[in-house]
Formats: structure tokens, C-alpha cells, sequence
């Protein structure tokens, strides 16, 4: 009856856990989705289409060789404008936002001038144009679209040619959301026939899968730049909004969003958000034009003609470069101009509102149904029958994409069938093992080997419980420990594991010490229990060194290792909290496992410590328990703290040596000027506790500079933001 009821559990864990998480995530699941849409996107790309009237005119690394650095002189955007209206150019718009005046312009250029060259050079030349008025003329001639970077700034004037009308909710509540803008020149301002936003809004990953037709400004609805340029494009005076609720939308009552957005004769969906989700296609050369073939007049005839022009760049240097499911890198107007392709060859891609309920009706009937078999049929069979399932789900998946443009997620329900099925075969594997005998599970696998002999000869000791001593705790924990992790795989993994572990937990057992415990990375040991060490605090103090110098022997191995292998080496640290007191020590479980390991308010003190040795950035912080109990070894002063979870500030101290270095004049040097910064800090004289740690940050050991360091950072912050009065100098820690 009791593996039956764990069958059940185990398989409705995992079941309902990942059920609740796709109901409740709020999103949390879309990296992971974007994942597969992406990949069906680089399967399967949107094929560009030549005969699309959009264009990209492309100031290229070419054209800056022809035609000088970034920027232009706004005389020769005007030429290009120029040009541009006389192809026949649909709508012109710019991917930049022209918002100051050119510094080439001949007033901005005598304006440095001393006075008197400044006025004669105004008379001699005053008849010259000012380069801005040259540009504005010149888009007084052409559909000019004008780019604008909405911020949350203050609020400020906005241009716009453009009209709003809405249908059903106000859709200006579901649209992201701006309080100022940065604008173009008035002067250019006033001649332009519209004006676009150029903000994206990409993906956590950075990727632009998504680009918004409009956005709320001050409360005010404005439009991004690819749907402005549509509108001046087909002289359209209005954009029409249709929100939840209007008239042919069932929303039942609830604000879902926009749903469509018009603009002249294109009718665009859209999501909620009123953003377009962009079938994107490769990179293409034809959609691109050299700005200097405009500028030289080497354009074939009618290659603009009737088409939207967008005004941007791809040099290198000018790092306008933005990620898409389809490239790792394109230019930002390339984005601008993908999306007006989307629109105008009729594409959709869209998350159906049904989709997420789908999904999960088909994870729950999925992962019932293998539970339901695995105990009637062979793990083998069923697993093919997981297999089948799986396939299933992503030939509908690719299907939707493929032949309906829409993103059906495959993964979700896939990984629920998968953790129903792994769980219950180990649940049931582990059903039909015979179980050890308890003692040996609990010696072989929980103690360390001199708790195996002790409670070997006293069989007593395997009551649960234990007695109060005191004890001196260590907790050792690498530093950066994901970071390191996550460029291995699984294999490499376990290597590095034991190659740590091995050698680091012999220095702890030749230390005299019982090791409680692996958590993941971090090592838990303590002395004194269950066998008895006067010398306990030392023990454990001389162990920390030992380790130290056991890892930079590791990591001189691993270094020589990477080089050979021509990878990249990370260097391995780790911090170590060691306190001393008593505690309850023995055997803690149930009489049918049990744990021989301590518990006490030193323990937490020590596992606390060594999280705080990261703040100061020293490897050891110790107790003043542990400090009085070696008072010969080469201990340092840290601080007063009060950790998380303890009412009582207590001293910490770090350890540079042994007993042999803290008899060393070095040592002694050190530790007088280390007692001179502590004593002006806690005097609050920082200033002088300023210049006593950086001083001593030049020439301490390279072990304690990281604390001088952020000595000389908290007297700095306080000698210009003194604390209370108050202040007794205790540092209060709020996590772990």
C-alpha cells in the first residue's frame, strides 16, 4: 500500500507542478517557447519578395568611404531627399531621430571663434544657408517621415499629423506606455509629413520578435515608424484602433487589449499590446540601396519608384545592430523595414488566445494517461508510447506554424509527458529494489568513517537525538559556483565535482574532523563530536589554511589543463565561515534513516559567515568564539555584524597565517595599521580610516586588499553622508 501511494505522488508531483506552473507563470514559460518559434522561424523563413515596395537606403561602410564619417552635414541628407522625392519615393522616413542642429552648419561652426573673427566671418558670409533650413526645405518636397525616441523623461511637445479613432476599449490602456519624447529640429518639424517612433521593445534575450504599430505618449496614442510611413505613404489622414469590446470583437466584458489596427486600406492584427509578432526572413542584399548610388545618380530609373523608403544604416561603426529570430545580427532599420514587408504581403503570426488553455488540457489528458499505463505496461512500451505522443504534439505544432502562421507550443505538454514518466519509473524501479539494511544506509552513506567505528563499538549512539557540546563548525562554499558550472556538460561536470571534493574533504578528516555533509558545491564539517579535540578551534582554522593552499595547488592544475586544452580557465574560490560554541550534536531522522549532524545557533552563525566573506571579500571569516579559542594564529579584526537571524552583534575575524606568520614582523606591521583604520572607523574619523585602508590596499597581502578596498568605499560613503548619531559601527546583515 505504501509504494502504491508513492507511485501516486510521484507521478502527480511532477503533473500538477508543471500544470500550475504553465496556468500561473504569467509568461514565465516564454523564453522557452521563443526558443521553438524561433527554430521554426530559421527552418522555415519568410522568403523575401523583390516586388514588395520597400526599400532600404543604406548608408554603408561604402558609402562613408565615398562620402566622408558620420554624421553628414544635413546639406547632403537634403540631396538625398532630394533625390529620393524625385524617384518617386511613396513616403521617405528616417531611422534617426534629427534632434540637434548640425554642428557642421556654418553658424555652429564660427561659434567658437573669438569675438571679433566671429562677426567679420558673419558679414563676409551671412548669405550662406544654415544646413537645418536646407534639410527642411528639402523635405517640404517629399513624403518625409521623421524619427522620434520616445523616453520616460518629462513630457514635452509631440508633432503629429496623424488622427486617432477607436473602437470598443480605450486602447491607449494596453499600449506601452511613455511620458516624454525626444523630437526632431522645429524648423524640420514643421515641414515633415510625418512622424514615427523608433523604440523597439525586444525580448528579455534582447531579440526583436515583436515590433509595436503604436504607443501611448502622455496619454496621447502616437505611431511607431514603419505604420507612419504606411499611412503618408497611402495619404491617409486617420489611423482607426479596434480594442475589445467593439463591435464584431467577443470580449464578453473583459479588456483583452487592441485587436486590430487600420491604417487606409490595410487592416493590421495584432496583439493585445498592439504589437505585431514579425515573420522574419534572412538578410537580403536587394533590399538594401547604397545611399551613394542615390547620391551619384547611378540608380537605375524607377527603382524607388511607388516604394517606402527607410533612411538608414548598416555601417559597422555605427552600431545600429539588432538580433531577430532569423540573424544574430542586422541592421536596426532592417527590423523597421521586415515588418512593413510582413504587413504589406498580407502575413500574420500570431499566439492564438486558445493556446495556452490547449496546452494544458493536452499536458493533463498526456501525463494521466502514461501514468495511468506505465504500472500496466512495460516501462519500454510505455515510453514508446511517450515517444508517439511527443511526435504528435510537434507535427501539430510545425503544422500550425507552417499552414496557419500560428505558435502552438509543442514543449510544455511535451516536458509534462517526459517528468510523468521519468518520475514514475523511479518510482516504481525504486519500489521493486529490496531496501539495505538501515544501519548501513545510515553509516554508508550519512557519517563520516570515525562515526561509523564509534557507533560501531557503541550501538547506543543510534537513538534519535543527540547532546549539547560545544563544537567549532565550518562551512566552505565555492564562489561563482553557476558561472563555473554552466559551460560544462553533465560528465564534465561530475569530473570537476570530485576533483574538488576528493582532496579538499581529505584535508578536513586529516584535520581531525567529522564531515557533516556535501549541499551541491558546499562543504559542511565540524570538530569535537563524536570525538573528543580539546584543540578543536585550531584544528579547524588550520584546516581552512590547509584547504587554501590545496585549492591554489587544484587550480595551478586546471589552469595547466586549459591552456593545454586551449580553453578559456576560470579560476576556482570559495569562502569559509568557521564559529565555535555549543550545540546539539547527533543522530537526527527517523528510525528508519538516520543523520548524524549538528544543529545550534553557531551552526547558522558559521554558514552566515561565510556568505558574508563575500561582502568583505576576504576567503575566512571566523567568530570571536573561534579567535579566542587559537589566539596564536594570524587573525585579523573584521568587523561587528549582526547576521540574519541572530539579536546579538558578534566580532568576526579573518585569517592570514599561522602561528609560525603571526610571530613575523610582517604580520605584526600589518596588524598595527590594521588596528589604526579600524579604531579611526569606529571613532568615525573616516577620512583618516579612508586613507588608512586604501594605504594599506597597496602593500597588505593580496588575501586582505578586497577588505581595505571596501573599508576605504564604506569611510568614504560616510565621511560624505555621515550615519547617526547612534551609529555603534555594527553591520547588520539582511540575508543570508
Amino acid at each position: 500500500m505504501g509504494s502504491r501511494w508513492a507511485y501516486v505522488l510521484a507521478v502527480l508531483v511532477p503533473l500538477f507542478g508543471l500544470l500550475s506552473l504553465g496556468l500561473f507563470s504569467s509568461g514565465g514559460l516564454d523564453p522557452i517557447r521563443n526558443l521553438v518559434f524561433d527554430t521554426y522561424q530559421r527552418l522555415e523563413p519568410r522568403t523575401w519578395n523583390p516586388d514588395t515596395p520597400v526599400r532600404i537606403v543604406d548608408i554603408d561602410d561604402e558609402s562613408l568611404k565615398r562620402l566622408g564619417q558620420w554624421p553628414w552635414p544635413r546639406t547632403r541628407l537634403a540631396e538625398l531627399v532630394t533625390r529620393l522625392g524625385e524617384s518617386g519615393a511613396a513616403a521617405v522616413a528616417f531611422d534617426m531621430a534629427l534632434s540637434e542642429s548640425d554642428r557642421t552648419s556654418f553658424g555652429n561652426l564660427i561659434s567658437a571663434l573669438p569675438d571679433d573673427a566671429r562677426e567679420r566671418l558673419a558679414r563676409e558670409f551671412s548669405g550662406l544657408p544654415d544646413n537645418d533650413a536646407v534639410l527642411a526645405s528639402a523635405i517640404g518636397t517629399a513624403p518625409v517621415v521623421l524619427g522620434t525616441i520616445l523616453t520616460h523623461g518629462a513630457p514635452g511637445p509631440y508633432p503629429a499629423r496623424h488622427g486617432i479613432a477607436s473602437a470598443g476599449d480605450d486602447p491607449g490602456a494596453f499600449l506601452p506606455t511613455f511620458r516624454g519624447a525626444i523630437v526632431p529640429l522645429e524648423m524640420l518639424q514643421e515641414k515633415a509629413a510625418g512622424f514615427g517612433a523608433l523604440n523597439w521593445l525586444p525580448d528579455q534575450d534582447q531579440t526583436v520578435r515583436r515590433l509595436p504599430l503604436l504607443l501611448s505618449l502622455d496619454g496621447k496614442i502616437v505611431p511607431a515608424l514603419a505604420i507612419e510611413s504606411l499611412r503618408v505613404a497611402q495619404g491617409a489622414s486617420t489611423y482607426v484602433v479596434r480594442a475589445s469590446n467593439a463591435s464584431g470583437q467577443e470580449a464578453f466584458g473583459a479588456k483583452t487589449g487592441v485587436n486590430t489596427v487600420k491604417v487606409g486600406a490595410l487592416e493590421i492584427p495584432t496583439d493585445p499590446q498592439g504589437e505585431v509578432r514579425v515573420r522574419f526572413s534572412p538578410t537580403q542584399k536587394g533590399r538594401f540601396v547604397p545611399a551613394w548610388k542615390v547620391l551619384d545618380g547611378s540608380l537605375a530609373p524607377g527603382e524607388l519608384e511607388g516604394r517606402i523608403v527607410l533612411i538608414g544604416t548598416s555601417a559597422a561603426g555605427l552600431l545600429d545592430q539588432r538580433t531577430t529570430p532569423v540573424n544574430a545580427s542586422v541592421p536596426g532599420v532592417e527590423v523597421h523595414a521586415q515588418l512593413l514587408e510582413h504587413v504589406l504581403e498580407g502575413y500574420t503570426l500570431a499566439r492564438p488566445d486558445w493556446a495556452a488553455g490547449a496546452e494544458l488540457l493536452i499536458a493533463l489528458i498526456a501525463g494521466l494517461g502514461i501514468a495511468i499505463l506505465l504500472p500496466r505496461i512495460a516501462a519500454a512500451g510505455t515510453g514508446l508510447l511517450g515517444i508517439i505522443a511527443i511526435a504528435a504534439l510537434v507535427f501539430v505544432s510545425w503544422h500550425a506554424f507552417t499552414q496557419r502562421n500560428l505558435l502552438i507550443d509543442p514543449l510544455f505538454p511535451s516536458a509534462t509527458v517526459a517528468a510523468v514518466y521519468l518520475c514514475g519509473v523511479v518510482a516504481l524501479y525504486r519500489a521493486e529494489q529490496a531496501q539495505k539494511k538501515w544501519v548501513r544506509d545510515a553509516f554508508g552513506r550519512f557519517v563520516s568513517p570515525a562515526v561509523v567505528q564509534q557507533l560501531t563499538k557503541d550501538p547506543s549512539k543510534l537513538v534519535l537525538g543527540g547532546e549539547t557540546r560545544e563544537i567549532t563548525v565550518m562551512f566552505c562554499d565555492i564562489r561563482g559556483f553557476t558561472t563555473i558550472s554552466e559551460g560544462m556538460s553533465a560528465a564534465e561536470l561530475t569530473a570537476f565535482m570530485n576533483a574538488y571534493l576528493d582532496p579538499l574533504s581529505d584535508v578536513v578528516l586529516e584535520h581531525r574532523a567529522t564531515l557533516d555533509k556535501y549541499i551541491g558545491d558546499a562543504i559542511m564539517a565540524f570538530w569535537n563530536a563524536p570525538l573528543d579535540d580539546a584543540d578543536h578551534a585550531r584544528q579547524a582554522a588550520l584546516a581552512s589554511l590547509a584547504m587554501i593552499a590545496e585549492l591554489e595547488r587544484l587550480n595551478a592544475g586546471w589552469r595547466k589543463e586549459a591552456e593545454a586544452a586551449g580553453r578559456p580557465f576560470r579560476e576556482v574560490r570559495f569562502g569559509i565561515g568557521l564559529a565555535t560554541g555549543p550545540c546539539s550534536v547527533g543522530n537526527f531522522g527517523s528510525t528508519q534513516r538516520f543523520d548524524y549532524s549538528a544543529f545550534g545557533d553557531d551552526v547558522n552563525l558559521s554558514s552566515r559567515l561565510e556568505g558574508a566573506s563575500k561582502t568583505y571579500g576576504v576567503t575566512i571569516l571566523a567568530s570571536e568564539a573561534t579567535r579566542a579559542a587559537a589566539p596564536d594564529l594570524a587573525w585579523l579584526e573584521v568587523d561587528i555584524v549582526k547576521v540574519k537571524g541572530k539579536t546579538e552583534a558578534v566580532r568576526i575575524f579573518t585569517l592570514l597565517g599561522d602561528a609560525v606568520y603571526a610571530a613575523q614582523d610582517e604580520f605584526r606591521k600589518i596588524a598595527r595599521w590594521h588596528e589604526h583604520m579600524l579604531s579611526a572607523f569606529h571613532s568615525r574619523k573616516f577620512r583618516d580610516a579612508e586613507e588608512a585602508a586604501r594605504s594599506a590596499a597597496g602593500s597588505a597581502p593580496f588575501a586582505v586588499r578586497p577588505l581595505y578596498l571596501y573599508y576605504a568605499e564604506a569611510s568614504r560613503r560616510f565621511a560624505e553622508m555621515p550615519p547617526p548619531d547612534d551609529w555603534d559601527g555594527v553591520t547588520e546583515f539582511m540575508h543570508k
